[in-house]
């Protein structure tokens, strides 16, 4: 079984290809891919060739692990049947193609594990899950605070603000130099660093993955506060050390979600508590990934980039037909 997948061929080389996929066995799903979301922090660095050496990495390789789709066949004992929507945190079935991300593929095959079945409803938000998910998992891991400042109103400094507010927490102030992306902000403050004259925050969590910021968040903490790094950090991070000495700062790493915090985000979704509305600025069919990519990585108007894997009104015909086939 063959299929459309963007292929990453090496730094800043992408464009869309045939792959052969593995054949699904016990505890399958194969999913036919409706939206795949581009990742502007990890996969922007595979795509640069910035990214630091990392386990499963290597060219070529289909990247994305933003998908939302359709179940069209689903192994006995899964629980799943053809039909329901999924989200699919990316997926590695492509032969000699690495998949160590995997979403960017008009059709996939994944452990029924792997997925969460979704509200068809959301359309092209729902695959947001995983970056809303990524935000749960660093406001809701052990012996964490809530955040007071957040660095960069991209689309998971966003989340993180409106997944305080559902929380229950106080309104975070949050960081944004670029005065087209201050717009958006739903119950929270959006300003621009010169103008905040507060100095003693609690905890400050920083979105923009800028490693070079340590140093201007350390100087805005309180006695004691903590640093959230929030981010992905090709580069070494380094700060200077009597200003961390004399607040006794705190520094802590949140990683990536978990299939607990994709089931949370999901029933905060579906209870009307998170809102992934506004956030999808550009979407595009498919067959314009070289394009995409370029966009959502070096347009700074662009905050979501999403590619439409459904068939066009020019090819939906030859979708049906293989499809059938």
């Amino acid at each position: 079984m063959k299929t459309t997948a963007v292929i990453l061929e090496g730094p800043k080389t992408l464009g869309l290809g045939q792959v052969t996929l593995t054949d699904p066995g016990e505890g399958d799903l194969v999913v036919d891919v409706r939206h795949s979301g581009i990742s502007t922090g990890t996969e922007k660095l595979f795509w640069s060739g910035q990214m630091p050496p990392f386990p499963g990495m290597g060219y070529p390789l289909v990247p994305g692990y933003e998908a939302a789709g359709e179940v069209v066949e689903a192994a006995a004992g899964t629980g799943y049947t053809p039909g329901d929507i999924v989200f699919v945190p990316g997926a590695n079935c492509y032969g000699d193609v690495k998949g160590l991300f995997g979403g960017a593929a008009h059709r996939l095959v994944t452990k029924s594990d792997r997925v969460v079945r979704i509200d068809g409803a959301l359309g092209a938000e729902g695959a947001l899950l995983a970056l809303a998910a990524t935000a749960r998992h660093a406001l809701a891991g052990m012996n964490t605070q809530l955040p007071e400042l957040i660095i960069g109103h991209g689309v998971f400094g966003r989340l993180l603000a409106r997944l305080t507010i559902a929380a229950g927490g106080k309104p975070p102030t949050v960081w944004e130099i670029d005065a087209d992306r201050q717009a958006g902000a739903t119950g929270y403050e959006v300003i621009h660093p010169d103008a905040d004259e507060k100095r003693d925050y609690g905890c400050i969590y920083d979105a923009s993955g800028v490693s070079s910021l340590l140093d201007t968040m350390v100087g805005r903490l309180a006695k004691g506060g903590e640093i959230v790094l929030a981010g992905f950090y090709p580069e070494p991070l380094q700060f200077s050390f009597p200003p961390a000495f004399l607040r006794e700062a705190r520094f802590r790493i949140a990683a990536e979600w978990t299939r607990e915090d994709l089931v949370a985000t999901r029933d905060l979704i579906d209870h009307g508590a998170l809102s992934l509305a506004g956030l999808i600025t550009h979407t595009v069919q498919a067959e314009q990934a070289e394009s995409a990519y370029q966009t959502a990585f070096e347009d700074p108007a662009c905050l979501k980039m999403i590619l439409d894997w459904m068939p066009s009104s020019s090819n939906a015909v030859g979708h049906k037909k293989e499809n059938a086939a």
